[in-house]
């Protein structure tokens, strides 16, 4: 069971009346400022977790075997 086009048009009209016309751009735009602060933090992450792997393997070859 999927959300008619009637529905989604009602729930967007209880959230502009909650939240008015005025706040509704500015809570979206922090709402994607988060996402992309959540998404570099995701990518940093990565890059962390490719530094250790990569300073886990032995540089010399003398000492891999």
């Amino acid at each position: 069971m999927g959300m008619s086009f009637g529905h989604m048009a009602l729930l967007l009209a209880i959230v502009l009346v909650i939240f008015g016309a005025g706040k509704l751009p500015r809570m979206m735009g922090d709402l994607a400022k988060g996402i992309k602060a959540f998404k570099h933090g995701m990518r940093e992450g990565e890059n962390d977790d490719d530094r250790d792997n990569t300073s886990k393997l032995p540089h010399d070859k003398d000492n891999a075997a």
